[in-house]
C-alpha cells in the first residue's frame, strides 16, 4: 500500500472528524438521542408517533449536505472497484451486522465510544477486526 502524499489531507480529515463529533454531541445534547444512522433509518420502518419527521429531516440532511457542497466546490471523484452484485451483497451483510450488533459504526464507533460504552467498544472492535480480516483475506489470500 502506498500513501498518495500529494493528495494526503490530514487537516481536512481532522476538520471532518471534529464536525462529526460536534454534530453527534449536539444531537445528543439537544435531542437526547444517539446519532446512529442504522437506528434512525430503521426507526422509519415502524415509527412511533412523532418520530417520522425528525428521522426524515436527519436523513434528508445526510443526502442534502454533499449536494449543497457540490454547489460550492467540485465533489471528489467516486471510484468503486466492485460490481453491482458485490455491492448488493456488501449492503446486505452490513444490514445484517448492524442488526446483530444493535447499531452501526456511527452509533457504536462515534457516539458509543464517546460515552464510554463497553458494549460499543466490543462492537467497534468486532466490526473493525472483521473489516481487517476481510480485506486481508480478499487481497492477500484469495488475491
Amino acid at each position: 500500500m502506498d500513501i498518495d502524499w500529494e493528495h494526503f489531507t490530514p487537516w481536512m480529515a481532522l476538520a471532518g472528524g471534529v464536525l462529526i463529533g460536534l454534530a453527534s454531541a449536539a444531537f445528543l445534547l439537544l435531542n437526547g438521542r444517539i446519532a446512529g444512522i442504522s437506528g434512525i433509518l430503521g426507526g422509519l420502518l415502524r415509527p412511533a408517533p412523532g418520530e417520522r419527521a425528525w428521522r426524515l429531516a436527519f436523513l434528508g440532511g445526510l443526502v442534502a449536505a454533499p449536494l449543497l457542497y457540490g454547489l460550492l466546490a467540485p465533489l471528489p471523484p467516486v471510484r468503486i472497484d466492485a460490481g453491482l452484485p458485490a455491492l448488493l451483497l456488501a449492503g446486505l451483510l452490513v444490514g445484517i451486522g448492524t442488526r446483530y450488533a444493535a447499531g452501526c459504526t456511527s452509533g457504536h464507533g462515534i457516539c458509543g465510544l464517546a460515552r464510554g460504552s463497553p458494549r460499543s467498544l466490543a462492537a467497534t472492535a468486532a466490526f473493525t477486526g472483521a473489516g481487517f480480516a476481510t480485506v486481508y483475506l480478499l487481497r492477500h489470500i484469495l488475491g
